[in-house]
């Protein structure tokens, strides 16, 4: 049987909207969200329910019932004899997560194009000044979340919220391993040129070139992911095993 990993030390966290009363249920599940979308607790971590409970100065029922709806949204799994912990993938889940991200994001684009508004089109240029920051900056962090928030700012419009429910939830799984900060800076540079191409399609109408970027642009991840290292734990295989 596996041991159990005690949890990490967390950064510090959001206090409560009434201190008095201490943390409520939905703000518990918005800081435990928070912290693996932001990468403070890496694929495996363990979530034993004491700890947790001990940080939040709350009992175990609000963080089990927290927990359970992350299982939900893919980011936390529990095991057997072994308790709740953020989901980890092999490396090959990964790559085939990435395929269903690309198919259902290239399924919502040609309509986001034209449905488009006047404020769709601004906060999708304001997302990319910020990924221009962060790679002027070299901020891999910041990077990384800003790269979500502009795929999702470009599907968004599209009028199918299935689709974005289900690109958000692909998008969920992957998180933990935050693939975009453990890539070179050179591969930051050339995926944010794919944006530019995206964004200038995208504030253009233009939904066959934003398509064809778009298409471009997953040719590169791929291609990319299969460079992300395998032995600083990111994955659920051992380091250095091939793909059966």
């Amino acid at each position: 049987m596996p041991s159990r990993p005690r949890l990490p030390r967390l950064p510090q966290l959001t206090p409560p909207l009434d201190a008095r009363r201490g943390y409520a249920q939905h703000e518990i599940l918005a800081e435990l969200r928070r912290l693996v979308l932001e990468g403070n607790l890496p694929p495996g971590t363990g979530l034993p329910l004491g700890d947790l409970a001990r940080q939040f100065t709350v009992s175990a029922i609000p963080v089990r019932e927290s927990l359970q709806t992350l299982i939900g949204e893919g980011l936390v799994e529990h095991r057997p004899n072994f308790g709740y912990q953020v989901t980890m993938l092999t490396s090959a889940e990964l790559r085939e997560l990435y395929v269903v991200r690309e198919r259902l994001e290239s399924a919502a684009l040609a309509a986001a194009a034209a449905r488009a508004t006047r404020a769709d089109h601004e906060l999708a240029k304001e997302i990319h000044a910020r990924l221009e920051h962060a790679v002027l900056t070299e901020n891999a962090v910041a990077y990384h979340r800003e790269t979500r928030n502009f795929h999702l700012a470009l599907v968004r419009p599209s009028g199918m919220p299935r689709v974005v429910h289900m690109l958000e939830y692909a998008w969920n799984i992957t998180e933990p391993v935050q693939p975009m900060v453990h890539v070179s800076t050179m591969d930051r540079v050339v995926l944010h040129a794919d944006h530019s191409k995206q964004l200038a399609a995208f504030l253009a109408r233009d939904a066959d070139a934003l398509l064809a970027a778009t298409d471009l642009h997953h040719q590169r991840l791929n291609g990319v992911l299969e460079n992300l290292p395998t032995d600083i734990g990111l994955f659920a295989e051992p380091a250095g095993q091939e793909d059966i």
